[in-house]
């Protein structure tokens, strides 16, 4: 098995500490206007909103963090990786293509639904072979259950927006679960001790 570098420690646990400060933050800017249950994060990065500068430099940390992780997350397999890249670019498009001030957009929805398919497939993706001789969170059973558990999440998601119903609480939920699963994957990962004599254990 591959050794990943410990910075995608930082990397990957960064990502849900300023996803979910900058939603924060950008709701106290928006103020009781805006109600986190039932409206989505990507109100908060509306052109026009309040918050609208800190919820998109959220949104560009957060793609950032992505891509640093799977660039270095060396012992998953590389279609997670690619996948876990996806995810990161999506982030960054959200930026360039963000939710209408008013209304829906076709073109925002799409990029932000490509975004949560690529992070929920990504586990599944990432895991390889070795099965125990794996580190646990690129093992199959755990993948599966993450994806599935994610593809449920956003079931929940569309049910609630459906019904306009707590859309806001179920995207938390879902991107929080997303944002936190790769760092879960890097702790789970071997990395190097400084010791020069040691070698990557064999997959």
């Amino acid at each position: 098995m591959r050794l990943v570098p410990r910075w995608v420690l930082l990397s990957s646990g960064c990502a849900p500490v300023l996803l979910i400060g900058g939603w924060t933050i950008a709701a106290l800017l928006e103020g009781p206007v805006y109600d986190p249950a039932t409206e989505t994060i990507s109100v908060l990065g509306a052109y026009g909103a309040s918050g609208f500068w800190v919820m998109t430099g959220a949104f560009l940390a957060l793609g950032a963090c992505h891509l640093l992780t799977a660039w270095g997350l060396r012992a998953a397999a590389l279609a997670g990786r690619l996948a876990l890249a996806g995810g990161g670019l999506s982030a960054l498009a959200v930026v360039l293509i963000p939710a209408p001030s008013s209304g829906g957009s076709l073109r925002h929805g799409t990029v932000v639904a490509v975004g949560f398919t690529l992070l929920a497939v990504w586990p599944v993706l990432a895991a390889g072979g070795g099965g125990d001789a794996a580190p646990w969170a690129l093992r199959l059973a755990p993948s599966v259950a993450v994806t599935a558990l994610m593809a449920a999440g956003g079931a929940w998601f569309l049910i609630e927006m459906h019904r306009q119903g707590g859309a806001g609480v179920a995207e938390r939920v879902v991107t929080t679960a997303q944002s936190v699963w790769p760092f879960v994957v890097a702790a789970s990962c071997p990395h190097p001790t400084g010791d020069r004599n040691e070698q990557p254990v064999a997959p």
